[in-house]
């Protein structure tokens, strides 16, 4: 009875609303607002609602949902007979130096490296210690993003960098004295060098403590340096840094389409290594429009990096450091084929660390509130399980990565470049300098050489703008 019921209910149910739907006015109908949200969009249609209520920037946390960089339209290129595949039980090394220059190069066994997420202005304590852990458990370095040295971290991390950054918080020479590089933060992927901060009411003690802030204070990111008004302050800074600590000393900057010019002033101060951080970066929370609007992508940033660095002649003891939406195995060995020495991982490495402790907070809460600051549930984070799974994230990347190197024929991830990649597309494989999937490597090397004619809906007229023979067709 209960289930003819039901079923009686349902069916009058749905006849009204398709009769509805049928015949009301496009105005009156229900249904419009399935075009409404198709045109506008979901995420637009909640976020306008967010704005409408609070009347300020709205924080998104985790970045941007916008990628632009086409990581999936580039493969590796395996061999088997021309050269032969890396022979099973050759050893694959996986390690990198980072700041080679410097007086006490920064030596990682992997080149997969936690990114700068604060204390206290992004991540709860639990969070910051789990992540110097399981970093240290896999060999490589955690950062402490833009906030003071925490004991708790530091003792935690067997390699350690810390950012000085335009809140002064790590700016101290007992502090920077502690730290195994510098990485002198002048601006970030998802939030460029727009002035941020915490409200005091947002403070903690202890947070309040470590920052050296008083009662009502709040905790503000300039949008430059305090030391930094011109380049010459920059050049003198690095020049100071690297002679006082012998750390390496490196440039984070946000991803720009002027990051040639800066480049030649990171330069000429001398810096050990730069961070180059794509659109595509995350954060704790920023404003939509800094988010999906402000910078390059990661990929367009990283390649043009490299190559300006080479055409300045320091890219052999400049290390590059790519940032920004990097996820997955694919991602950090393509990276490092386009020239990046090592890689930055944040959303992904929160993802790894939470793994089955996302359960705490979904689905009634976003699994962010288990790692936040602000979290509601940032003390049942268990730091052991935390780090063994960022640990064992990490291995599980390096290895896929030395699996992709038996399949090149190379017995080094570093050994990886852009030789080894196709691209599917005709314009990335030109901008990028690798070949186009759709002719072989002899006939595109024959045209670059100006032996060979390909066909003119591939040339495109690149061949007559581009001169130059070091550039590839596409």
């Amino acid at each position: 009875m209960f289930a003819w019921l039901t079923r009686k209910i349902t069916n009058s149910m749905s006849d009204s609303i398709m009769s509805r739907m049928l015949q009301d006015p496009y105005t009156e109908n229900i249904f419009s607002m399935f075009p409404i949200t198709r045109k506008i969009g979901l995420r637009n249609i909640i976020e306008a609602g967010m704005r409408a209520e609070s009347g300020k920037p709205i924080d998104r946390p985790l970045g941007s949902p916008v990628v632009l960089s086409p990581w999936e339209k580039l493969l590796f290129n395996p061999v088997h007979l021309f050269r032969m595949p890396t022979q099973d039980g050759v050893e694959i090394q996986t390690g990198v130096t980072i700041g080679p220059a410097a007086q006490k190069p920064l030596h990682l066994e992997i080149p997969v490296l936690i990114s700068g997420m604060s204390y206290g202005g992004a991540l709860s304590l639990k969070a910051k210690i789990a992540l110097a852990r399981g970093a240290s458990m896999a060999g490589t370095a955690t950062n402490s993003g833009e906030a003071p040295l925490i004991d708790e971290e530091r003792k935690e991390a067997k390699f350690f960098i810390g950012q000085y950054n335009r809140g002064g918080w790590m700016n101290t020479p007992e502090q920077l004295s502690r730290l195994d590089a510098i990485e002198i933060q002048l601006g970030q992927g998802a939030q460029a060098a727009a002035p941020m901060g915490t409200e005091s009411h947002q403070i903690g003690e202890d947070f309040r403590k470590a920052m050296r802030l008083n009662d009502g204070e709040n905790a503000v990111i300039h949008s430059r340096l305090t030391d930094v008004n011109s380049a010459r302050d920059f050049i003198k800074l690095v020049g100071r840094l690297r002679k006082e600590y012998g750390v390496p000393v490196g440039l984070k900057f946000a991803a720009t389409h002027y990051l040639e010019k800066e480049l030649d002033i990171a330069a000429e101060a001398g810096v050990d290594y730069v961070v180059v951080d794509g659109a595509e970066a995350g954060t704790h929370g920023g404003p939509t429009i800094l988010q999906d609007d402000v910078g390059l992508p990661t990929l367009h940033a990283l390649s043009r990096t490299v190559k300006h660095l080479k055409k300045l002649g320091v890219k052999d003891h400049t290390s590059v450091i790519a940032a920004g939406g990097l996820v997955s195995p694919g991602h950090f060995l393509k990276a490092m084929a386009l020239g990046a020495d090592a890689i930055y991982i944040g959303s992904i490495a929160l993802i790894a660390m939470l793994q089955t402790q996302m359960n705490k907070t979904l689905p009634l809460e976003p699994a962010a509130q288990g790692v936040l600051y602000l979290g509601k549930f940032k003390e049942d984070l268990n730091i052991e399980k935390g780090a063994e799974h960022l640990a064992k994230f990490l291995k599980s990347s390096v290895e896929e990565m030395k699996l992709t190197a038996y399949a090149l024929g190379k017995t080094d991830l570093a050994q990886i470049t852009r030789e080894d990649l196709v691209s599917i597309d005709k314009d990335l494989a030109w901008f990028l300098d690798v070949d186009y999937a759709g002719f072989s490597h002899e006939e595109q090397k024959l045209a670059r050489e100006g032996l060979q004619v390909l066909p003119e809906i591939v040339l495109e007229g690149i061949l007559e703008q581009e001169p130059s023979t070091s550039r590839n067709v596409h």
